[in-house]
């Protein structure tokens, strides 16, 4: 039987003066792993949901495929513990796998990430501008209330890919490179074509959470958290806008704010790099 998303618990609840017995539901990690042309590859850990998008998203953003004409067959398994994928071509398992900083311990080549130019497109992002701030207020808005898992039990990242006015594709995991692999995959199994892709997501920005937006050609990047001195570097590069602690009525642009009505000039432009800990979340 396939895995759920979420885990029916019991638990104990102190408030003052009293304890409660509380029946409720909590996210699942489970382990699923990858099978590349019959051959297992690795083990994610993650929120059982979107497992084909989920593969075939990792498979893009390490530079494996390109396009869904290359995927032949995508299917889980009746248990729900493996991702079966096969490819039209033959395509070499890494040697070595990195372990990321992501939550639930994301995973990426050790090639990819010691080069990632081969991850990334032909040409920065166009520029996609002007964007008002309202508009950047909307989009979160709009990824906090799609969020389905966590309002039934929390405990889950976001993400969202938009058009600038809406969002088009969505993903909740227990990690948050998870849900760019799966938002990764769905883009490339729909076989979608945003002109100029914006990238909103709850999880912090690391340099390997903005290597997968900017491999989905993002040109805008949203966090409710913070960014980190290798991804602000890799965006700045880029050409993509990269956004920090977008709340209800303020944020923090740490690259390319001439993409925003009223931004100072970029060439006055000096972010505020902040420094997290590789170990948050």
């Amino acid at each position: 039987m396939p895995k759920q998303a979420n885990t029916a618990i019991t638990y104990s609840k102190y408030r003052p003066g009293r304890w409660e017995i509380i029946n409720a539901k909590i996210i699942t990690e489970a382990p699923v792993s990858l099978t590349v042309n019959g051959e297992i590859w690795l083990t994610f850990m993650c929120t059982p949901t979107d497992l084909e998008a989920l593969a075939v998203g990792f498979l893009f953003n390490e530079g494996l495929i390109e396009s869904a004409d290359e995927i032949v067959n995508v299917s889980v398994c009746e248990s729900g513990d493996n991702v079966d994928v096969w490819l039209s071509h033959l395509v070499e398992k890494p040697a070595l796998w990195r372990r990321t900083t992501g939550c639930s311990g994301g995973m990426t080549s050790d090639k990819a990430a010691t080069q990632p130019e081969r991850l990334d497109r032909d040409a920065p992002p166009a520029n996609g501008g002007p964007i008002s701030p309202e508009r950047i207020f909307a989009l979160m808005d709009q990824l906090l209330h799609s969020q389905e898992l966590y309002q039934e039990s929390g405990g889950v990242h976001s993400s969202a890919l938009s058009d600038g006015l809406r969002v088009v594709v969505r993903a909740e995991d227990i990690g948050r490179h998870n849900t760019l692999d799966k938002i990764a995959g769905r883009y490339v199994l729909d076989r979608l074509h945003l002109e100029h892709p914006y990238l909103v997501t709850t999880g912090r920005i690391s340099s390997e959470m903005l290597q997968k937006a900017r491999r989905i050609g993002a040109s805008v990047v949203v966090s409710r958290t913070a960014p980190n001195s290798l991804s602000i570097q890799a965006a700045q590069e880029a050409g993509i806008t990269l956004i920090g602690y977008a709340r209800r009525d303020q944020f923090q642009v740490y690259s390319h704010p001439e993409r925003l009505q009223g931004a100072p000039d970029s060439a006055l432009f000096i972010p505020e790099v902040v420094e997290v800990s590789e170990n948050a979340c």
